[in-house]
C-alpha cells in the first residue's frame, strides 16, 4: 500500500470519526491531520468523493457508502418472549431488506460479550485471545488481562441478552419442534434468493453444499472451495457451548492454474500446501498432504531433488507455483484474494458431529489488500493510538459489500430473520464480527481456523471432532483444553456451563485424569470431551431460537440457558486482580504441537 493510499485511508477514518456522538476532545490528539481532513472534506465534491477508489468497494463503488452516516438508535427495551411464539407470517423473501437500516446503537459492538467476564481474580479466559503476538502480528495485548481498559461507550455491557431468563421459552418449546426446525435447510433458499439480486455488489453464496465434497475435500460443484478440518478454538466455540461450525477456503484463480492458464488441481494442491506451511507451520517443517514437486518445479522438502511424492515442507519457498509463480510467499500472511466461508450451525444430536442442517450464520471474508510490513506496523500503531485516546472504531464499507478492517480483510455475514431465513446482517450486526478479526494478539493475519488446521490430507475434509486429540499449543507442554480448564476454572468464559462443571469439576475441583483421557495417548477424543448431552443440545437450540424470534442480536447472540451471573453489567476500569493470583499469561497461541506424543 502506497503512502498516498495510507494517507487517504487516515483521512477517511478521521472524516468518519467526527460524525460520532462522542466528546470532541477525543478527536483532537491529531489536530493537524484533522484540520487537513476537514479541509479536504470541504473541498471535495460528492462526485469526486464517490469516484475515489475504496478497497472495500470491490464490485461497485456506487453501491457502498462509508459507515460514517449511521444514526444512533434508541435503546431497545423489549423483553424476552415467554414462549415459542409463532414465527411472523410468511412474506416476500428479501435477504437484503434488513441491511438497509444503517442505525447503530452500540458503537463498541466489536467488543464481544466474553470481554465482560467477572474474573474474580481467579478465572482468566482472556489469555486465549489477548497475548504476545507472533510472526507478523505485532500486537502485544496481554496487558488486557491485567486491567479492564474500556472506552466510555464500552463501559456499559450492551449484551443484555446474557441476563434474560430463557427458561419459559425453553420449557414451552417441544423437542420435536426444535429438531424439526434445526433439520431444515435455510442455506439453499438464501442462494436462490440472492441470485435474484441483480444490483447487489456483495458476496453471493456460490458453494453448492448439496452436491457435497470429494475425497480430497474439494467441492463437487466446481467452485474450487475446499473444506478445512481444524481444532475448534477455545471456550465459546465448542459445541458444548451452543454451536457447531465448518470452514472452507478458496485461493485466487491464478493459484488454481498452471503457467499456461489452464486449471490444475495438482498446482492448486501444492499452493494450498505452501499456504498451510506459511500459516499453520512453525517456520521449520510442516506435514502436508502428498504432493508432486515435479508439477510445481520446486524443491519443497529441501532434499535437493524433485520428487513425485513428498509429505513435508521444510522452510518456505520464495514464491507460489503455476500461475501464481510471481506471488511471494510470506510467513503468517495470506495472499491477496484469499477467501473464507464459515457457517455457524445449530446442534443436532443425531447428526455426525452434532452438525445441524440449519445455519445460524453464514460468514464470508476476503483478503482484498495485502499490506507490506510497513503498512502492517502502521495499522497496529494506529490501533494502539486509537485505544489510548478513546477513539471509537470505524470501518469502511457497508452491509452490502461488507466492512473492511485495517489489515485488508473484507468481512460480510448473513444471519437468521425471525422466520429462520438467512438475511444480510445490519450495520451494527456486522460490527460484532470486526473486533476479533481486527487487532487481537493471538490471530494469524486476523484469522483463526486455518492456523489450527489438522496437518496433511486429514485436514482437507469436512469439520469433525471424532478422532482428534487434545494437544499442546505451540510452546506448551500440557494439552490445550486441560490448560484452559486450569486457567479458567470452567468450560466457558462465564463459567456458566453446568454440565461441563459437573463432568470435569466434581465438587468444584478439576478432574485432570478424566480430561487427559481425550489427550494424545488417551482412550477418548474431542468429540467425547466437547459434545453436549442431547438434553443440553436441544435446550441450547431453544435458547438461541428465542433470540432469533426477537431479532435481538444487537443485545447478544449467545445461547444462554439461565441469566449469567459471572459477568459485569457495567465495567469500572481498573485492575482485574489476576496479577495478584499469578494468572496472567502471554503464551496463548493458535498453532498446536502436532508432533507431540
Amino acid at each position: 500500500m502506497s503512502i498516498s493510499a495510507l494517507f487517504h485511508r487516515q483521512i477517511d477514518r478521521m472524516r468518519q470519526r467526527v460524525t460520532l456522538p462522542v466528546p470532541l476532545h477525543q478527536h483532537l490528539h491529531r489536530a493537524g491531520l484533522l484540520l487537513c481532513a476537514a479541509a479536504i472534506a470541504g473541498a471535495c465534491s460528492d462526485k469526486a468523493d464517490a469516484a475515489r477508489e475504496r478497497p472495500a468497494m470491490t464490485t461497485s463503488a456506487a453501491s457502498a457508502s462509508a459507515s460514517a452516516n449511521v444514526t444512533p438508535a434508541q435503546p431497545n427495551t423489549s423483553k424476552s418472549a415467554a414462549g415459542p411464539q409463532t414465527a411472523p407470517a410468511a412474506n416476500t423473501y428479501d435477504p437484503l431488506a434488513a441491511a438497509k437500516d444503517r442505525t447503530v446503537e452500540n458503537f463498541e459492538a466489536a467488543v464481544p460479550p466474553m470481554c465482560y467476564t467477572a474474573t474474580g481474580g481467579k478465572s482468566n479466559p482472556c489469555w486465549v485471545c489477548h497475548t504476545q503476538g507472533q510472526g507478523r502480528n505485532l500486537l502485544n495485548d496481554a496487558e488486557l488481562q491485567l486491567e479492564y481498559s474500556f472506552s466510555d461507550v464500552a463501559l456499559t455491557n450492551h449484551w443484555t441478552n446474557l441476563f434474560v431468563d430463557r427458561g419459559p421459552f425453553i420449557a414451552a418449546t417441544s423437542d420435536d419442534d426444535i429438531l424439526t426446525y434445526v433439520r431444515e435447510d435455510n442455506y439453499e433458499p438464501l442462494r436462490a434468493a440472492m441470485r435474484e439480486q441483480d444490483d447487489y455488489p456483495g458476496y453471493v453464496p456460490d458453494l453448492d453444499l448439496a452436491k457435497g465434497f470429494d475425497d480430497e475435500g474439494f467441492a463437487s460443484d466446481g467452485s474450487d472451495w475446499r473444506a478445512v478440518r481444524f481444532h475448534p478454538f477455545l471456550g465459546a466455540f465448542w459445541p458444548t457451548n451452543g454451536s457447531t461450525d465448518d470452514v472452507f477456503i478458496r485461493l485466487p484463480q491464478a493459484f488454481r492454474q498452471d503457467k499456461d492458464g489452464q486449471p490444475s488441481r495438482a498446482i492448486y494442491r501444492i499452493n494450498l500446501a505452501i499456504l498451510e506451511a506459511a500459516i499453520a507451520g512453525n517456520g521449520d517443517e510442516r506435514r502436508v498432504e502428498p504432493i508432486d514437486e515435479r508439477v510445481g518445479g520446486i524443491d519443497l522438502d529441501g532434499d535437493g531433488k524433485l520428487s513425485a511424492r513428498i509429505e513435508r515442507i521444510r522452510g518456505l519457498p520464495s514464491h507460489y507455483v503455476g500461475g501464481a509463480d510471481k506471488v511471494n510467499v510470506r510467513a503468517s500472511i495470506y495472499p491477496k484474494g484469499t477467501e473464507f466461508l464459515h457457517s455457524v450451525r445449530y446442534l443436532d444430536p443425531e447428526a455426525d458431529g452434532f452438525m445441524a442442517q440449519r445455519m445460524k450464520e453464514l460468514r464470508y471474508s476476503k483478503k482484498v489488500q495485502e499490506l507490506d510490513i510497513w503498512a502492517i506496523n502502521y495499522a497496529y500503531s494506529e490501533e494502539a493510538d486509537d485505544k489510548e485516546n478513546g477513539i471509537l472504531p470505524m470501518y469502511r464499507g457497508s452491509p452490502q459489500v461488507g466492512l473492511l478492517n485495517d489489515f485488508g480483510w473484507q468481512l460480510q455475514g448473513f444471519i437468521e430473520d425471525a422466520q429462520g431465513r438467512l438475511r444480510l446482517q445490519t450495520e451494527e450486526e456486522h460490527r460484532f464480527c470486526m473486533g476479533c478479526h481486527s487487532a487481537v494478539g493471538v490471530t494469524v493475519d486476523q484469522t483463526f481456523a486455518f492456523a489450527r488446521k489438522v496437518p496433511g490430507a486429514d485436514g482437507w475434509r469436512m469439520q469433525g471432532l471424532s478422532g482428534l486429540k487434545d494437544r499442546p499449543q505451540r510452546g506448551h507442554s500440557e494439552p490445550e483444553i486441560l490448560t484452559y480448564f486450569r486457567r479458567v476454572g470452567g468450560a466457558d468464559e462465564l463459567r456458566a456451563n453446568d454440565e461441563m462443571l459437573a463432568r470435569y469439576f466434581p465438587g468444584g475441583v478439576l478432574d485432570e485424569k478424566q480430561v487427559r483421557r481425550a489427550a494424545v495417548g488417551g482412550d477418548r477424543d474431542l468429540a467425547w470431551l466437547l459434545l453436549p448431552s442431547r438434553d443440553r443440545a436441544l435446550a441450547l437450540n431453544k435458547a438461541y431460537l428465542a433470540v432469533v424470534r426477537e431479532q435481538s442480536f444487537t443485545r447478544g447472540r449467545d445461547a444462554v440457558l439461565a441469566p449469567a451471573t459471572r459477568v459485569h453489567k457495567r465495567i469500572e476500569n481498573g485492575a482485574t486482580d489476576l496479577e495478584k493470583s499469578k494468572l496472567v499469561f502471554s503464551d496463548g497461541r493458535l498453532q498446536l504441537e502436532w508432533d507431540s506424543q
